[in-house]
C-alpha cells in the first residue's frame, strides 16, 4: 500500500505530460502575457471561468457482431450485409468488417439504456434506408461512404450517460432549472437581490472541444427532493466517413424534457467528418423542455466539399415556469472555414452561452450570433478576434464582462462587425479594431462602473461607421471613436453619446436629419466620470487654443465632445455638449436642419453667476474662450445653467470653410426650461435669473451663413417671480490669413442672423446685457466684423476693424469730371484712385490706333498700287486670256493634259447627286451603252457598289455639318468644301491604285491599273468617270468620232447658288473630241461666253435666269455652231429620289450636217452673220416631245431638253436662306475694279466701327445683352472684318473671288447679331425710359435717349451695301472680259 501513492503522483504526470501533448497550445496561453493562467483572479473579483473537462475515456471495443447470427441479416459484414429485421440490444453494440452494411427499410437498431452505445466500423459503404432507426446513448459510425435516406433517424435524445466529471452542467437545488452544455440551463428563480444575468441552472463546458465535440449532455433539475423529474441530457452521434456521406435523414441529440415538475436536459454532441457531404437532412441538439429550459448543445462539422441544405438547431429548450427565458442556445462550429454559429432559433432567454478563450494561432474566420442568442465573454482581459466578421442579427445581444465587475478591459478584433436588431454590452472597457462597423436599430452599450482604470474605450473602423434605424452607442465615461473613411448617423434616433466624446482621423463625417452625437450625458450623475468644468477658472485653458495634435483620449482636458483631424463634417443633426470643439477640420457645413449647440450645458455657477445685483461681466472679447455662467446655487429647483462653448479651429490650425444654414448656439437657460436632477417634481414661479450666454469662437478662413442660419449666445430669461435675465455671451471670428492687395477675396457672405442679446427680465427683474461679437482686427484697406473693402471714395492704412477707421478721401485730390472707383482689397493711402468721365462719346486710343493702322494698310494696297504703275512693265495679254477666266490656265484642271488620253477617250460617266452629306455622289447600277462592249457587265455593278460606298459620308461629318449651318454658316460652308475634297482624294486614289479594273474587259488596263480615271469639277459638286481603251481591244471602230456619240451630254458643275453657280467644266479631253467638228479657239469661246451667262442664273429664280441662257444659245451659240454641223440645248439630266436634277448641255448634229468641213483653219468668213442654218425647236408640244424622245431615248439618257414651255414648269425647292438671295447674288461686272475695292475697304472699316460702337453702348446696359449680341450666332458679328481683310489682301483674281465669296457669307450671316442687337437695344429702351438720368454721362450711349436705335440700324445698313459691293467685286474678279456679255454676236465673236 505504501506504493499506491507513488503510482497516483505518476499517473498525475503522465496525464499532464500527455495533456500539454494533445493541446500544445495550452502550453502556449501559459507564456502569453494576457493570459488569464497568470493571474489570481480573486485580486479581480471573482473571474469565472468554468473547469475544463478531462479527456473522454474511449469507446468500448467488444467483440464485433456478426451479421447473420447477431444481427439476424443476410451475407456477411467482410462482404456486404443486408439487415432486414428489427434488433434490440441491453449492451454496447459493436459491428466491424471489411464490408458494407445495408440497414434496409423499416428496420430498427435499438440500445434504449442510458449511455449505451452502437459503434458501426466498417471499411465499405453504410446505407440507412427511409424510415430506419437507430436508438442508442452513443452512435459511432466509420466507413467509406455513408447514406441517411429521407426518412432515416439516428436518435440519442435523452439518452446520455454521465457527463464529464468535474463540469457542473447539472444543476442542483430544487429550482427545477435546466441543465447545461454548449449553453447555460435556464433557472426561473425570482432573486431581486440579482441580477437576471446572474441566475442560470446548469453551467456550459466542453469549450476547448467544440470543434470535435464528445460530451453527453446534463440532466435537468427537479423541483422534488424524492423524485428527479428533470430530463436527461443528449447523447452523442459521430460520423467519420472517408470519401462522402448523404445526409437526408435526421440526427438527433437533444435534451430530454423534464415536464412542469423538472428541467429541461441539455443538448448533446454531433460530430461529422468527412470528405464531400450532400443531402436536406436535419441535425438537432437542442436543449429540452421543461420547468426551465436546458440548454442547447454542440455540433461541429468538418466537410471540406459541402454541397448540403441541411437544417440545424442547437437552441435552448422553451421554459414552462418562464417563457421569457429559455435556455442558452449551443454551438454549431463549420470547421472548414473555422466559423462558430450561435443560434437560439427565435426563442427569448435571459440565459448566457458562454464564449471563452478564442484560439490565437489559427484565428477563426467569422462568428454569428443570431435569433435571441444571448451570447457572454465572461473572461477578464479577454480577445475576442476573428479574421472576417462578426455578426449579430435578430435580437442578438453579446456580453463582455461581469455587471457587477466592470473593471476590465477587452479587445474586439475582426474585419467587420455587422449588427442588426442586436445588442452589445461592455462592463468594463473595449478596444474594438475593426474595418467596417454596421448597425442597423442596434445599440452598443458600454458601462464602465466606477473604475477609472478602465474608463476609456476605443472603438476603430479605418473604413466605414454606419449607424442606421435609431442604432445608439453609448458610454458613461470616455470614448473614442477613430477611423480613416466614412462615419454615418444616418437618421432619426442615431446616437453617439459619451461623458467624453472623441471622433478622430475620419475623411469625412455625418451627422444625418435627427441624429445626435453628444457630450456628455443628458442625465450624468456626480460621479467621477462626469467631465470636471473650468467654471471658476480665471485663465483660458491652452488647449481651447493650441490643442495637441494627437487627438487621443484624455480626460484632463477640458474637451466634452471633440472633433479631431477630420476633413468634411455635414450636420444634417445636432451636435451638442459643455465644451465643443472642432480641431484640424478642413469644412464643416450645417444645414438647414442641423444644429451645433451647447446651449444651458455651461456652468451653474461659474465667475459671473447670479448674486442679488446680478453676475458681472467677464472675459476676453477679443480672444473670448470662457463659459457662460449661471444662477449659482445649483441645490434650488429650477436652478439655471449658462452656455458652453464652441470652439472651431485653433490658432495654428483654421477651418477652411464654415457653411451654417441651420443654427450655431451657446445660449443661457430660461428659469423653468429644463429640470436639472429635480426628480420632475414641480417648479413654482419663485426661482433665480437666466443664465448668461456662453462663447462661440471661430478660427475660419471663409463663412457663409445662409437665409435661415442663426449664431446665437443670448441669455436665459429669469423666472416669473422677478428675477433678472441672463447677459448674452461672446462671438468672435478669428480670421487666417486675411487676403490683401490683388489677392483679396470677401471673407463671408452673411445672410442669416447673428445674436448675442442679454434675456428677458421678468416683474421686477432687469434684462440681461448685450453680449460681444468681435473679429479679428482686419488689414489696412479692410474693416468691418467681416474685413470688407472700405467704400469707395475712403481709404485706411492702419490696421483695425473700426467703421471710422475707413477716412474720406481729400476733395482736393478729385479732378473735374472724375469719379472715385474700387480697388480689390480697398484703398490703402492717398490719393484715392480714380477715372475720368465725359458727356458724350469717348473713343478709346487704342481703337484710334487700331483703326488708323488699317487706314494705311488700306491706303498702301489702293493708292501705293496706283503711284507705282509706271514703274512696272506693261503686261501684254492676249485675247484669248480676256476671253475665258475659268480657264486662265489648263494645267488648273484637276486631269492631266495628255493627247492620248483624248484619242482613246470613250465616254465620260457622270456621277449623280450634288456631294452633300445627305445627297453624296452615286452612279448608276447598269452601265451606259457607249461603253458596253469594253466592260464586263457584273463585274461593273460590283465597282459601282464600291465606289458609291465609298462616296458615301459618314454620320458625323452630316452632324458637324448640321451644328455649324445653325452656328455659323460660313463655317459650314468650309467644313463641307474640306470633306468634298477629302471625299474625291479618296474616290481617286480608290481607282488609281486600289481598285484592279477587273470590269473591264482590256487585259492591259487591268495589268497596268488604267482605262478609268475619276475628275470633278472646281466647286467639287459635279464628278465625272472617264472611260478609255487600253490598246489591245483591236476593236477599228472604237473610239467612236464625235458624230457618233451624239447626242452627247455635258453637265454644268455648281448648283446656282451664290457659292456655287452654274458652270460648264471644258477640260482637254472635252476639248479635243469638239475639236473634230468645232475649231478649239470657237470652243473656248464658246465656254467663257455661256459660262458668263451661267453666273446670272439663281437658284430659286432658275424659269427667268434660265430664259436668258436660252435666248443667249438661240442667238450666239448655235447660229455659229450650226456651220460646224452641231448645235446645243439646255436640258435636265440624271434626276435623284430626292428630287435634285443636273442642269447641263445637249450635244447633236444639226439636219444640214456638214462632216466634210475642216476642224482646223477657220477664218472670219466663215462665221456665220445674221442668217443661220440651225432648225429650231418645234414650238408645239407634239414636236418637243417627239425631239426629246429621239435625243434622250437613243443613248437612254435621263433628261429632258428645256425649252419656254417645259421651263414654265420647272419646279424648285425654296430654302430658308431664300430672302438673303434678293442681297447676295451673283452680277454683271461694272468696271473700275480698284474703286469698287477701296470702297468695300472703307465700308469694311466702317462696319468693325459700328460694330464696336454697338457692342459699347449694350455693355453700358447689361452684360447679358452684350452676351446675346456676341453669340447669337457666335461671334458671327466680329467675323466679317478678319474675313474682309483677308479677301480684299489676297493675290491672284481667282482666290480673291472664292475668298470674298465667303466674305460675303460672313457679313450677311451677321445680320443675325444685328437684329439681336436692335430687338435688345427695343426692350431696354421700352422697359428703362421713364426712369431718372445718371448724374455722369458716360462714353457709351445712355439707354434713356431716342436714338438707341441709329447704331444698330445703321450697322445694318452698312451690312447690305457692303454685300452689293462685294457681289460687284467678286463679278470684277471673275469676269474682266466685258464683250462676254454683249448684245451683240458679232461683238462677242470678234472681240
Amino acid at each position: 500500500m505504501a506504493h499506491v501513492p507513488f503510482f497516483i503522483f505518476l499517473s498525475f504526470i503522465l496525464n499532464i505530460f500527455t495533456l500539454f501533448t494533445i493541446y500544445p497550445y495550452l502550453y502556449a496561453s501559459l507564456s502569453d502575457e494576457f493570459s488569464i493562467i497568470g493571474f489570481d483572479f480573486d485580486d479581480f473579483h471573482g473571474d469565472y471561468m468554468p473547469p475544463s473537462p478531462p479527456p473522454p475515456l474511449p469507446p468500448p471495443h467488444p467483440p464485433s457482431l456478426s451479421c447473420e447470427n447477431d444481427l439476424h441479416g443476410t451475407g456477411s459484414l467482410d462482404t456486404s450485409c443486408e439487415l432486414n429485421s428489427s434488433s434490440i440490444f441491453s449492451n454496447h453494440v459493436y459491428i466491424e468488417g471489411n464490408g458494407s452494411l445495408h440497414i434496409l427499410p423499416s428496420v430498427n437498431l435499438s440500445c434504449p439504456v442510458l449511455g449505451c452505445s452502437i459503434f458501426i466500423n466498417i471499411s465499405g459503404d453504410f446505407n440507412l434506408s427511409s424510415n430506419s432507426l437507430i436508438i442508442a446513448g452513443t452512435v459511432i459510425v466509420k466507413s467509406g461512404n455513408a447514406s441517411l435516406l429521407e426518412g432515416s433517424v439516428i436518435n440519442v435524445t435523452g439518452l446520455a450517460g454521465a457527463p464529464p466529471p468535474q463540469t457542473s452542467g447539472s444543476p442542483s437545488g430544487v429550482q427545477g432549472a435546466g441543465g447545461g452544455h454548449g449553453g447555460r440551463g435556464a433557472s426561473c428563480v425570482t432573486d431581486n437581490t440579482k441580477l437576471p444575468d446572474d441566475i442560470w441552472g446548469g453551467d456550459a463546458y466542453s469549450w476547448s472541444s467544440l470543434d470535435e465535440p464528445w460530451s453527453y449532455g446534463s440532466k435537468g433539475g427537479t423541483t422534488s427532493k424524492e423524485d428527479k423529474y428533470g430530463g436527461e441530457g443528449g447523447g452523442r452521434i459521430k460520423f467519420e466517413i472517408a470519401d462522402s456521406i448523404e445526409l437526408s435523414g435526421d440526427l438527433l441529440a437533444d435534451g430530454g424534457d423534464g415536464g412542469i415538475k423538472g428541467g429541461g436536459g441539455s443538448g448533446g454532441s454531433i460530430y461529422i467528418k468527412s470528405h464531400r457531404m450532400t443531402g436536406s437532412g436535419r441535425i438537432t441538439a437542442s436543449g429540452g423542455n421543461g420547468f426551465a429550459g436546458g440548454g442547447g448543445g454542440r455540433v461541429s462539422i468538418n466537410v471540406f466539399s459541402r454541397h448540403d441544405d441541411t437544417e440545424f438547431f442547437i437552441h435552448g429548450g422553451r421554459s414552462l415556469g418562464c417563457p421569457e427565458n429559455s435556455g442558452a442556445a449551443g454551438t454549431y462550429y463549420d470547421a472548414v472555414p473555422r466559423s462558430l454559429t450561435i443560434c437560439n432559433h427565435n426563442l427569448s432567454t435571459q440565459t448566457d452561452t458562454l464564449l471563452l478563450e478564442f484560439p490565437k494561432q489559427f484565428l477563426w474566420t467569422n462568428v454569428y450570433i443570431r435569433d435571441h442568442a444571448k451570447a457572454l465573454v465572461p473572461l477578464y482581459w479577454s480577445r475576442v478576434q476573428v479574421r472576417g466578421l462578426i455578426r449579430l442579427t435578430c435580437g442578438a445581444v453579446l456580453s463582455f464582462g461581469l455587471a457587477h465587475y466592470a473593471s476590465s478591459e477587452f479587445e474586439l478584433m475582426a474585419e467587420e462587425l455587422l449588427m442588426s436588431d442586436s445588442e452589445v454590452k461592455i462592463f468594463g472597457a473595449l478596444r474594438m479594431s475593426v474595418k467596417i462597423h454596421l448597425m442597423w436599430n442596434s445599440k452598443m452599450l458600454i458601462d464602465c462602473g466606477a473604475d477609472s482604470i478602465v474608463a476609456t474605450s476605443l472603438l476603430e473602423a479605418s473604413n466605414l461607421v454606419v449607424l442606421k434605424e435609431s442604432s445608439v452607442i453609448h458610454s458613461n465615461a470616455n470614448l473614442g471613436v477613430h477611423g480613416q473613411g466614412f462615419l454615418n448617423l444616418s437618421g432619426p434616433g442615431d446616437l453617439i453619446e459619451a461623458q467624453h466624446l472623441v471622433l478622430s482621423l475620419f475623411f469625412s463625417i455625418n451627422v444625418g436629419p435627427g441624429s445626435v452625437l453628444r457630450g456628455p450625458l443628458v442625465a450624468a450623475g456626480d460621479s467621477d466620470m462626469t467631465p470636471q468644468l473650468y467654471c471658476d477658472l480665471a485663465d483660458c485653458p491652452m488647449e481651447l487654443l493650441n490643442p495637441p495634435e494627437d487627438c487621443n483620449v484624455n480626460s484632463t482636458l477640458v474637451f466634452t465632445l471633440q472633433i479631431c483631424r477630420v476633413e468634411d463634417i455635414a450636420v444634417q443633426g445636432i451636435i451638442t455638449g459643455s465644451v465643443v470643439h472642432f480641431h484640424w477640420v478642413r469644412t464643416v457645413v450645417i444645414h438647414s436642419s442641423g444644429a451645433v449647440s451647447t446651449s444651458r450645458l455651461g456652468c451653474t455657477g461659474g465667475l459671473g453667476k447670479g448674486f442679488i445685483d446680478g453676475g458681472v461681466t467677464y472675459g476676453d472679447a477679443d480672444l473670448p474662450c470662457e463659459l457662460g455662467s449661471g444662477s449659482g446655487d445649483a441645490s434650488l429647483a429650477g436652478a439655471t445653467a449658462g452656455g458652453g462653448i464652441v470652439v472651431m479651429g485653433s490658432l495654428g490650425h483654421s477651418l477652411s470653410v464654415l457653411s451654417v444654414n441651420g443654427s450655431l448656439r451657446a445660449d443661457g437657460e430660461s428659469f423653468g426650461e429644463d429640470i436639472r436632477g429635480q426628480d420632475c417634481r414641480s417648479i413654482s414661479s419663485i426661482g433665480p435669473g437666466g443664465g448668461s450666454g456662453g462663447t462661440i469662437l471661430l478660427f475660419v478662413q471663409t463663412l457663409s451663413l445662409g437665409d435661415s442660419s442663426i449664431i446665437s449666445a443670448i441669455g436665459g430669461h429669469g423666472s416669473p417671480s422677478g428675477s433678472g435675465g441672463g447677459g448674452g455671451g461672446r462671438i468672435h471670428f478669428h480670421w487666417s490669413n486675411v487676403p490683401v492687395g490683388d489677392e483679396y477675396v470677401p471673407l463671408a457672405s452673411v445672410k442669416g442672423s447673428i445674436h448675442t442679446g442679454g434675456g428677458f427680465g421678468r416683474g421686477q427683474g432687469l434684462p440681461g446685457k448685450n453680449g460681444t461679437i468681435t473679429g479679428k482686427a482686419c488689414p489696412r484697406g479692410l474693416y468691418g466684423l467681416f474685413c470688407q473693402e472700405c467704400p469707395v471714395g475712403t481709404f485706411k492704412n492702419v490696421s483695425g476693424s473700426d467703421r471710422a477707421l475707413c477716412h474720406s478721401c481729400l476733395p482736393n485730390d478729385l479732378p473735374h469730371r472724375a469719379i472715385y472707383v474700387s480697388v480689390r482689397g480697398g484703398v490703402t493711402e492717398t490719393p484715392c484712385p480714380y477715372k475720368c468721365i465725359s458727356d458724350r462719346y469717348h473713343m478709346p486710343n487704342c481703337l484710334l490706333i487700331l483703326l488708323a493702322l488699317v487706314l494705311s494698310v488700306a491706303r498702301m494696297k489702293y493708292v501705293g498700287v496706283d503711284e507705282l504703275t509706271a514703274l512696272v512693265p506693261a503686261r501684254h495679254e492676249t485675247r484669248i486670256s480676256h476671253s475665258f477666266p475659268f480657264l486662265e490656265s489648263l494645267n488648273e484642271v484637276i486631269e492631266t493634259n495628255r493627247t492620248e488620253e483624248s484619242q482613246s477617250h470613250v465616254h465620260r460617266l457622270y456621277f449623280m447627286g450634288p456631294n452633300t452629306f445627305s445627297e453624296p455622289w452615286h452612279l448608276p447600277h447598269y452601265p451606259p451603252e457607249q461603253v458596253m462592249e469594253i466592260v464586263y457587265e457584273d463585274a461593273f455593278n460590283r465597282f459601282v457598289d464600291e465606289i458609291n460606298c465609298l462616296a458615301a459620308y459618314h454620320w458625323w461629318e452630316g452632324s458637324v455639318y448640321s451644328i455649324l449651318s445653325v452656328l455659323a454658316y460660313p463655317l459650314a460652308w468650309s467644313w463641307l468644301q474640306r470633306r468634298r475634297r477629302k471625299k474625291l482624294q479618296q474616290l481617286r486614289e480608290f481607282v488609281r491604285s486600289e481598285y484592279d479594273h477587273a470590269c473591264l474587259r482590256s487585259c492591259r488596263s487591268r495589268a497596268l491599273y488604267e482605262g478609268l480615271k475619276v475628275a470633278a469639277t472646281s466647286d467639287l459638286m459635279l464628278a465625272y468617270l472617264d472611260f478609255f481603251l487600253g490598246g489591245d481591244e483591236k476593236r477599228p471602230d472604237l473610239p467612236h468620232r464625235l458624230h457618233q456619240r451624239f447626242p452627247m451630254s455635258l453637265i454644268f458643275g455648281g448648283d446656282g447658288s451664290y457659292m456655287a453657280p452654274f458652270s460648264l467644266h471644258s477640260d482637254n479631253i472635252l476639248t479635243s473630241i469638239m475639236s473634230q467638228s468645232v475649231p478649239p479657239t470657237i470652243w473656248y469661246r464658246l465656254v467663257a461666253g455661256l459660262n458668263a451667262q451661267l453666273r446670272l442664273v439663281r437658284r430659286g429664280r432658275l424659269k427667268i435666269t434660265f430664259g436668258r441662257v436660252m435666248s443667249w444659245l438661240d442667238t450666239h451659240a448655235n447660229p455659229t455652231l450650226c456651220a460646224y454641223g452641231v448645235s446645243i440645248h439646255l436640258a435636265w439630266f440624271q434626276p435623284t429620289a430626292s428630287g435634285y436634277w443636273q442642269f447641263g448641255l445637249v450635244v447633236r448634229a444639226t439636219e444640214n450636217d456638214r462632216t466634210d468641213l475642216p476642224s482646223e483653219g477657220l477664218n472670219e468668213s466663215r462665221i456665220p452673220g445674221k442668217q443661220s442654218c440651225f432648225p429650231r425647236i418645234p414650238r408645239n408640244q407634239v414636236d418637243h416631245v417627239r425631239v426629246n424622245e429621239h435625243l434622250m431615248t437613243s443613248r437612254r439618257m435621263a433628261g429632258e431638253i428645256l425649252n419656254a414651255k417645259s421651263l414654265r414648269t420647272l419646279k424648285e425647292k425654296e430654302t430658308i436662306s431664300y430672302p438673303f438671295t434678293f442681297i447676295i447674288y451673283n452680277t454683271k461686272p461694272v468696271g473700275h475694279q480698284d474703286l469698287v475695292g477701296l470702297i468695300v475697304s472703307v465700308l469694311l472699316l466702317g462696319d468693325f466701327i459700328l460694330v464696336l460702337l454697338t457692342s459699347l453702348q449694350l455693355y453700358s446696359v447689361s452684360l447679358l445683352d452684350f452676351f446675346l449680341v456676341l453669340f447669337i450666332l457666335p461671334l458671327g458679328v466680329l467675323y466679317p472684318f478678319p474675313a474682309g481683310i483677308n479677301a480684299l489682301f489676297s493675290h491672284g483674281p481667282r482666290r480673291s473671288a472664292g475668298l470674298a465669296r465667303l466674305y460675303a457669307l460672313w457679313n450677311i450671316t451677321s445680320l443675325v447679331n444685328v437684329v439681336v442687337a436692335f430687338l435688345c437695344g427695343f426692350l431696354h429702351y421700352t422697359v428703362h425710359s421713364n426712369k431718372k438720368h445718371s448724374p455722369f454721362q458716360s462714353w457709351n450711349f445712355s439707354m434713356d435717349e431716342s436714338g438707341w436705335w441709329m447704331l444698330p440700324s445703321g450697322l445694318a445698313l452698312c451690312k447690305i451695301i457692303q454685300a452689293r459691293l462685294i457681289d460687284c467685286h467678286v463679278a470684277n474678279q471673275e469676269i474682266q472680259d466685258h464683250s462676254l456679255y454683249s448684245n451683240d454676236p458679232n461683238v462677242f465673236w470678234q472681240s
